[in-house]
This record gives structure tokens, sequence and C-alpha cells, in this order.
């Protein structure tokens, strides 16, 4: 009994020290300013978290030049400061740690990011496969940002795609990207690199090549890292061989984008386009397609307002001679019957573009829904080139046509070429091939047919792909799956997956469980790459292109996985703890 008491007093304060009332005083005090401490260490927290989910600037004291910078971080504390009378004593009265400096808001963002990241960190571990999205840029202060996205199915079977970090490249060398993005994924998947499956990136040849790509570096330490190309990059692609194949049509777009900007250079002009149209026309792009098919709608909606528009500049003395002449052709081009069937045309192709585009920008797509989407797009566009309204069309209106105008052969011609292009172009990029073949298993429309005939290269080559599978288990269960009508309803496979998680059927159905988890992981756009730039060219500005890397990637963490953060029952007491175990500090953080 005496050596049970010793060993449990053995590193800890005497039981007769403890017994002392003196000493049980000086705990409590202890105790009681360590909870004052943590309370107004709370209320910086909120202020800086509120500051980086919001992208607002944070600045605090110049220690440099001792001044006070009147930023919105200040102005926030002393909001909260009115509204807290503890924390507007200690904003008054304290000497020790006030907390608005510039180093302590450094502090408690490099303390939330390490938080965020080890949830993160921690779902990762949890998940059974994940998969990577990864795209670079240059940022304001000509520095080039290598973003890196984990996708990857929680334990509440949710679809998520989370910002992990910006990564500083010296250049935008396969050798140079691979080596920063392998020595971060050999961080995050130290002993199991079989998890990694599928790593997506926007297509460019320094990502995508099969002998010295980053890709190709990548898959020779992570086996199973499959390859996808960005199917929103390719549709891009798509819609831009289809208007470059054919010289009319690439004439047609560049006159189609001079209309935008032909009132973009004038104040003036944009007043009558106010006034007339009431709408403001969109910028063509080059990358994004989305932009060209809203000027398209856009004219071929208000054609005569717009002629009108024109015809109002060019006859008002206002404007200069310039303007007139540029006006006068405007009229001439939207009058003309050869735009006007381009315009036409292009206005039945572009709804369908767009609905596949706004569908390959979702989170939760996966490659069975993608397929069944590609299908119901050229079924589209083989209906408008095989339409008799399209081939014959007659285009109405007042102007006399031009002797260099399209007969209606050769519109039927033209048409159809185009369609071709974007259908030949389709099926070429969108085939699924190799790894991508196993979408097909699992594709709600054909469980009918493999009923009756299972497809049994299908199942050869997605276990070939993915060797973890048990090819017999999951051809017993796919069989299975083929027959019962129950499963016929489920479009997709994250609908099938969640109908098997919801009748607990996870062991039953283990192999096919695994084969959706893989599906439903492997991303098939780098739409989420896309959306991190965007944030990354709000956070580092021209006035603010200083900031080092773990400031940028904190503020990033913030804003982009806000939800998360605001979400984190725990996430302030996690990076008080962090921040007072950071160094010794004269103020007191930790309980006795």
């Amino acid at each position: 009994m005496d050596s049970c008491l010793k060993f449990s007093a053995f590193g800890r304060v005497n039981i007769a020290t403890q017994l002392d009332e003196g000493y049980r005083l000086a705990v409590r005090r202890h105790n009681d300013e360590v909870s004052k401490n943590r309370h107004i260490l709370n209320r910086l927290v909120q202020c800086v978290k509120f500051c980086g989910v919001f992208e607002l600037a944070l600045r605090g004291k110049d220690e440099t030049e001792g001044s006070t910078n009147p930023g919105l971080f200040l102005g926030l504390v002393d909001l909260v400061a009115q509204l807290d009378e503890v924390f507007d004593e200690h904003l008054k009265n304290a000497t020790v740690f006030k907390g608005t400096s510039k180093t302590v808001q450094n502090e408690l963002l490099e303390c939330m990011l390490a938080v965020v990241r080890e949830r993160i960190v921690e779902e990762v571990k949890s998940a059974n496969y994940v998969a990577i999205q990864a795209d670079e840029t240059t940022d304001v202060s000509t520095q080039t940002q290598l973003v890196l996205v984990l996708r990857y199915i929680d334990n509440n079977h949710a679809v998520n795609e989370r910002f992990f970090e910006f990564l500083r490249v010296e250049d935008s060398t396969s050798t140079a990207i691979a080596n920063v993005l392998l020595e971060r994924l050999n961080s995050l998947f130290p002993d199991n690199k079989e998890k990694l499956i599928a790593q997506a990136y926007d297509g460019a040849s320094v990502m995508r090549g099969q002998k010295a790509g980053v890709q190709q570096k990548v898959r020779e330490q992570f086996k199973n890292a499959h390859y996808v190309h960005c199917y929103a990059h390719q549709l891009n692609l798509i819609m831009q061989q289809a208007t470059s194949h054919v010289r009319k049509v690439k004439i047609f777009f560049s006159e189609l984008s001079g209309i935008a900007t032909f009132f973009s250079r004038s104040p003036k002009r944009t007043s009558i386009l106010d006034q007339i149209v009431e709408r403001r026309l969109p910028r063509a792009s080059a990358t994004r397609w989305n932009f060209n098919s809203r000027i398209v709608n856009t004219v071929s909606e208000n054609l005569d307002d717009l002629v009108e528009c024109f015809e109002t500049i060019r006859t008002s003395p206002s404007f200069d001679e310039p303007t007139v002449r540029e006006a006068s052709g405007y009229v001439r081009m939207l009058q003309d019957e050869d735009f006007k069937f381009f315009l036409c045309l292009f206005h039945k192709i572009m709804p369908h573009v767009d609905i596949l585009y706004l569908q390959l920008q979702k989170k939760d797509i996966d490659a069975v829904v993608i397929r069944q989407a590609l299908q119901s797009f050229t079924s589209s566009v083989q209906a408008i080139r095989d339409s008799p309204e399209q081939q014959h069309q007659e285009t109405t209106g007042a102007a006399r046509p031009r002797r260099t105008a399209l007969k209606n052969e050769e519109k039927q011609k033209v048409s159809k070429e185009i369609c071709n292009t974007i259908l030949d172009h389709t099926k070429e990029r969108f085939s699924f091939t190799d790894h991508l073949v196993s979408a097909t298993l699992l594709q709600q429309d054909m469980f009918a047919t493999y009923s009756q005939s299972f497809p049994v290269r299908a199942l050869d080559t997605t276990v070939k792909a993915y060797p973890m599978l048990n090819k017999a288990k999951l051809k017993t269960e796919l069989s299975l799956i083929y027959e019962k009508s129950e499963f016929k309803g489920c479009c997709g496979a994250l609908a099938l997956y969640q109908v098997l998680v919801s009748y607990n059927l996870q062991e039953a159905f283990s192999e096919t469980v695994a084969l959706l988890q893989i599906l439903i992981t492997t991303p098939m756009t780098t739409a989420e790459a896309e959306r991190c730039f965007s944030t990354l060219k709000r956070i580092k500005t021209f006035l603010r292109n200083s900031m080092g890397q773990e400031r940028l990637n904190a503020l990033a963490m913030l804003s982009m996985e806000r939800e998360l953060v605001l979400t984190m029952p725990d996430f302030q007491e996690r990076v008080i703890d962090r921040f007072a175990a950071l160094k010794e500090r004269r103020a007191k953080f930790q309980y006795k």
C-alpha cells in the first residue's frame, strides 16, 4: 500500500502541500487568472477568425513604426469591447499581453491553420480512398503557386473537397511541380500509398505528359493514382475546335465579341445601351465557353433592340466619326443573313453546352452521372444536326442579302459540319477507357442489358485498374444488383451508395460499396482548384503582396473552409491550447 501511494504521487506535488490551504488558494487564483486570459484570447480568436472567414484585411499595430493602423481588425476589436466589459477593461489596462499586435495575429493564424489541417488529416486517415486536384498559377507577386485539394468521403458518407494548401514552386517544369507535390503526398500517406486512387489536372502538357509529366511521376510512387483530365477544360477545348474549324464560324465569334468591346470603351455608348436594350453585354472568353454562351443568348434575344441602339448612335450628332462608322458596320452585321444564321444555330447549341458545363462544376458529380449527361448532350446535338428546321432555315428581315450569302445547301452543310465536329471531339475526349470503364458497370440505364449479358470485359478492366477489389465477390454482388428492380431507380453512383448505406448493406455489398467509393472519390473536374485561385486573387492583392506563405495559407484556409471552421465545436479551445503551447508566455493560459 505504501508503494502504491508513492507511485500514484510520483511527479506530483506532495499531498501535504496540496492539503495546505494556502496552496489551494494559490491554485484557485491561478485558475481564475487563466480563465480570464482564455476569455480575452477567445475574443481575439473570434475577431481574427471573422476577418479570415470573410476575407477582410487583418491590420494591427505596426511594431516597426510604433503606430496603430485603424484597420477592420481593430475596428472589430473595438466593437467587441463595447459588448464585453471584461474585454474592454483588458484593452484599456493591459500591460503584459494586449493581443492586438501583428505578432499575435500571425501566431493565432498559424494555430488556426494547424487546427483545421489536423481535422482534415484526421478525416483523410479515416477515409478509405482519397483523390487530389492540383493546378498552378502565378500570383500578383509573380510567384508560382500550386494549389492542392483533397477529395474523399468522410465518416458521415458525405463527399468533401477540402483545400489543403498553396505550395510555392520555383518554376513551372514538371520536375519542380512533381517534387513539391510528392513531398506533401508522402507526408499525407506515409504508410498507405494505395489509398490515393486519382489525380486530376487541367490537361496542360506539363501535367498530363505520359513519360515525363507530373501525373506519371506521381504514379511511379502511387500506383493506383490514375490520371483524370478535367472534363470542364475538355468541354472548352471541344467548343474551341468546333468554332475554329470553320472559318466563317471563327469570323462570327470574332464579330460577336466586338459588340461588347464597342460598348465597353465609352460610358456614353453604355448609357444608350442601358436606355434601349436595358441589358449589359457579357465579355467573351477564349477559355470559358459559358461566357460565349451568354453573349450569344443576349444578342439573339435582343437583336432588334441592338439594331435600334446602333441606329441611334449612328444618327446622333453627339458622336464622333469613328464611332458612327463602327455603329454603321454593326448595323449591317446584325442584319446580315449569314450572321443571323450562325446566331440562330449557336443559340440552339449553347444551352446544351451550358447544362453540361454546370453539371461538370458540381462537387458531388461522379463518372456515372457524367456518362449519362454526355449521352444526353450528344443526343441533343444530333437532334439539332438532323433537324429539318435547321437544314432549311430561311432568315427573315427586310435587308437585301449579299451576293456572298450562304445558300440553303451551304447552310445545311456548315450546320452539319459544326455539329459533327462537336460530336466527334466529344466522343474522342470523353471516351470512357482504362479506369473510367468502371463507371459503365453501375450505369443505371444498362442494368436490364447487364442482367442478360454480364459486362465481363468492363469488370476485368476495373479489377486491373483497382487490384484491391475482389473480382469474384464483386461479380456476384453486381449480378444481384442488375436483377433487382429496387436498384434501377438509382441515378448515379452517389445515389446507389446512399441507398446501400441507408439500409446498412456495407458488409453484404462490400466490394460494390468499395467500387462506388472509388467512383465517387475520383474527381472528374478541377473546379474546386479554380475556385481556390479566385480566393487567392482576393487575398493576395496588389496592396497585400508581401505576406508569407503560412499567412497566405491560413487566410485561404479560413475563407475556403469557412463551413468547417464555423461548425467545429472545439475550434476555439484547440486554437487557444496550441497558442499557449507555442512558447513561454508571461500571461498564463494553462490550468493547474
